[in-house]
């Protein structure tokens, strides 16, 4: 016959007490570790324990709408951003005028502006002169003074002078040869210089008030460059001088 022995009360509480006390410490340390981390902790460094009395000026917020916020401005490209050079100064550019010349000698000097190429912007101004001051060599005297006049013109060109021309008119100077007229005694002197290192001695420098046909060559929208070619070129012409263009 089978039999299953029982267990005694006692037996049984022996192994419900280790369980039970296991349980009362975890509660027991869970109900510490509450109360260290509720009361006993220190605050967090993150964490403002009183934030109210830390506001400025509370009752000066006001809440905006989306619809009120302005709208961005719009980024602007880096390159916008860079300080942006200022542009060029424009080149001045002014006319100029180089003179004077008699009808005859005009025509040499806008040979010597050729290398130039100026083109459109050369054009002549044709103005009158009251000329003080000129260059002569006096009347001959001899039977016939046209046919001495003709003589020493012929000298002139073989010693390489072209700018002559023979007095026809009536007067005290008819059949002189004119070697130029001009405004101011230097002028003059400065040109009987010249002759004098071409060979001519028998020229001399007078007064003779006439009115003469001058042109001055006119070079318009000239900038520094070309101003300094034009210097170059026209201080090898003496007696003409370069200047602002003058409306006469």
């Amino acid at each position: 016959m089978a039999w299953r022995a029982s267990r005694s009360p006692s037996a049984r509480s022996q192994n419900e007490n280790p369980v039970r006390t296991a349980f009362l410490i975890l509660l027991l340390a869970n109900v510490g570790f509450f109360a260290w981390w509720r009361y006993g902790s220190p605050p967090d460094a993150a964490a403002d324990p009183a934030p109210l009395a830390r506001q400025i000026d509370p009752e000066k917020l006001k809440v905006i709408a989306p619809k009120d916020l302005p709208l961005p401005s719009p980024a602007k490209p880096v390159a916008a951003l860079k300080a942006e050079p200022p542009p060029p100064a424009p080149i001045a550019v002014k006319c100029l005028e180089w003179g004077s010349f008699t009808l005859t000698d005009v025509s040499r000097a806008e040979k010597t502006l050729e290398p130039l190429a100026l083109g459109a912007r050369l054009g002549q101004k044709r103005t009158e002169e009251t000329a003080g001051f000129w260059v002569f060599i006096p009347p001959q005297k001899a039977p016939n003074p046209r046919q001495a006049a003709l003589r020493k013109a012929a000298e002139l060109r073989s010693l390489g002078v072209e700018d002559y021309f023979i007095v026809q008119e009536e007067g005290q100077h008819r059949w002189a040869l004119s070697l130029g007229v001009f405004r101011t005694e230097e002028a003059a002197q400065a040109r009987l210089a010249t002759l004098r290192n071409q060979g001519v001695r028998t020229a001399t420098v007078g007064t003779r008030e006439t009115v003469v046909p001058k042109v001055w060559l006119q070079v318009k929208g000239v900038d520094p460059a070309l101003e300094a070619k034009l210097k170059e070129l026209t201080v090898q012409v003496e007696s003409t001088e370069l200047r602002a263009c003058q409306d006469r």
